[in-house]
């Protein structure tokens, strides 16, 4: 069982060598590849309502929607690898970017994006 996120990438790149397909995994491929997951992660929800979401979520077929979240994480992490991006740093620095766009005092509890606070 993987504990952090190198862990996590060093047996997703162990996967795909054993496998001989970091020729298929250039930038603009694993983009491509992601934004597909992503598309196979909404078809999970579209169509549904709210209730029919929570109905989701709480059977068997929540499988269905951990799998294309993971599709999407595995494409995002051999992405930042080739990439050579830290994905715990950028994370740490987009979060300090948006508490700056976004002080608790002007957006807490609404959806206005930064620009018409």
């Amino acid at each position: 069982m993987c504990t952090n996120i190198d862990e996590i990438v060093s047996e997703i790149i162990n996967f795909r060598d054993a496998r001989d397909w970091k020729q298929f995994h250039n930038p603009k491929d694993l983009a491509i590849s992601l934004n597909i997951e992503a598309g196979e992660l909404l078809e999970c929800f579209q169509w549904k309502n709210s209730d029919e979401v929570n109905e989701l979520i709480n059977s068997k077929d929540k499988k269905k929607v951990e799998d294309e979240i993971a599709d999407v994480g595995i494409y995002l992490l051999l992405l930042c690898n080739e990439l050579n991006v830290s994905i715990d740093e950028v994370i740490k620095n987009k979060l300090s970017k948006n508490k700056e766009k976004y002080p608790i005092n002007k957006s807490k509890g609404i959806a206005t994006k930064y620009t018409e606070l």
